[in-house]
């Protein structure tokens, strides 16, 4: 049986032609359309909308939902890929026979490669941003027009997943803005854009509201108090010598916290007794510190570090006492310990110069405070050991050895080797750490 091939006019070939060239152009737009759609930076966007653009306004609204989006763009390109794909197939068939199925086939591959996918998306990657606001206006024609028939497709893909247990929530975000900012930060830094020290104060303050006063507080055992029982001599000796402006006042016992000394109010109180009338340096006896301390703050150790800083710049205070669920006190949290989780240590003239307890030994191995937070300890070394079941690199290595280790306990986890330099009571003061391999 013979096969009747169709042999077409010179002006219906090249008007095929013609519309093959047309569809490979659609196929194109809509390529590339998709690309710069969903490569463009919204925060970008809305940047260049607040200036007056109104391609960034649509492409804004446009890609408040990508599933219809993608599905509106792959709709349309399939369709004009499939048709193009089939008047290729009949014009070369009629020009070559039988083996203008292999020809159309060879061809349109090429074709649609090179113009319709590579070339525009090459491009669409490049210009994000300005490529979505120039095809914005029609993708969202585009949208409007294949709405019922992605509505449809979108029921049935949903349909058919939820037989094999997946179900996909409409409303939930594929990453939140706050994932998005961190992995930019940290593939920045990663391909060498960001400066370790710019990562860490971009992320310390992302990370703000995901931690809690407990896990920079000051411990209770390491707290300068003043007694209020104590004369007022001893107690100004002791605020004069003290590195702090601002100190805990208790009475009878440590736990009993009754208000808050700063240096310039107990200062200024003492001045007025010494020059006032019938003044003199015996007039310091007269001083009383409940007359001149302030209300003592608490809260919870539960706070973010995030709300507590809300709190510290509501109240105009920079100082506060940690208590936990039933009132004791924990310890202590200041303003300028919440900053130095964003910028780093901050330290004065008054400051004690802390020792360089990173510097590695010969065999590659820190010798570190106990007390060192985990996070520290890896904002200063770049290593990621977990923070999630101790704040403490001695509670780390505690939690996972499940008791109190002897000092020379060697311990190996999380790729570390972790060894106890010294200990004293239950508390490992030292610990000597480094990489394994």
């Amino acid at each position: 049986m013979e096969t009747t091939v169709t042999t077409l006019s010179m002006g219906a070939t090249w008007g095929i032609a013609g519309a093959i060239l047309f569809l490979l152009a659609l196929s194109a737009f809509f390529s590339g359309s998709e690309t710069a759609l969903t490569a463009a930076s919204r925060g970008k966007l809305r940047s260049q909308a607040d200036k007056g653009s109104a391609g960034a306004v649509r492409a804004l609204q446009v890609t408040e939902d990508n599933e219809r989006l993608i599905g509106s763009v792959l709709l349309g390109n399939n369709i004009v890929n499939i048709l193009a794909a089939s008047l290729a197939t009949a014009l070369f068939t009629s020009l070559f026979g039988q083996q203008g199925v292999a020809v159309a086939t060879l061809v349109m591959t090429a074709l649609v490669l090179i113009f319709a996918e590579v070339l525009p998306k090459t491009y669409a990657i490049s210009n994000p941003e300005a490529a979505a606001s120039r095809v914005a206006p029609i993708i969202a024609l585009v949208v409007r027009i294949f709405s019922p028939v992605v509505s449809v497709v979108r029921a049935l893909v949903r349909g058919i997943l939820r037989i094999f247990g997946v179900n996909i929530d409409a409303d939930a975000a594929i990453m939140s803005a706050h994932e998005e900012i961190v992995g930019a930060i940290t593939l920045g830094h990663t391909e060498g854009g960001v400066q370790k020290e710019d990562r860490d104060r971009l992320l310390g303050a992302l990370d703000l509201g995901d931690r809690f006063v407990e896990e920079i507080m000051l411990h209770r055992s390491n707290i300068e108090m003043v007694d209020a029982a104590a004369s007022p001599e001893a107690i100004l000796d002791q605020c004069l010598a003290s590195r702090y402006t601002r100190l805990p006042v208790f009475r009878d016992e440590p736990e009993n916290i009754i208000g808050m000394i700063h240096s310039k109010d107990m200062l200024r109180t003492i001045d007025r007794l010494v020059r006032g009338d019938g003044g003199g340096v015996e007039a310091v006896a007269k001083f009383d510190i409940t007359d001149v301390m302030m209300e003592p703050y608490f809260v919870p150790e539960t706070t973010t570090l995030d709300d507590q800083m809300r709190q510290f710049l509501k109240r105009h205070t920079h100082f506060a006492l940690v208590v936990d669920e039933y009132g004791a006190l924990q310890g202590l949290i200041t303003l300028e310990d919440i900053l130095e989780e964003i910028v780093g240590e901050i330290t004065d003239e008054f400051d004690q110069p802390d020792e360089p307890i990173l510097t590695p030994d010969a065999d590659g191995s820190y010798r570190i405070d106990g007390a060192m937070t985990i996070r520290d300890l890896n904002r200063a070394t770049d290593w990621g050991l977990p923070d999630d079941e101790a704040n403490t690199v001695a509670g780390l290595v505690i939690h996972e050895a499940q008791s109190i280790p002897t000092r020379g306990q060697v311990f190996s986890f999380h790729g570390f080797r972790f060894e106890v330099a010294a200990r004293e009571a239950n508390r490992i003061t030292q610990l000597r750490i480094r990489p394994l391999g």
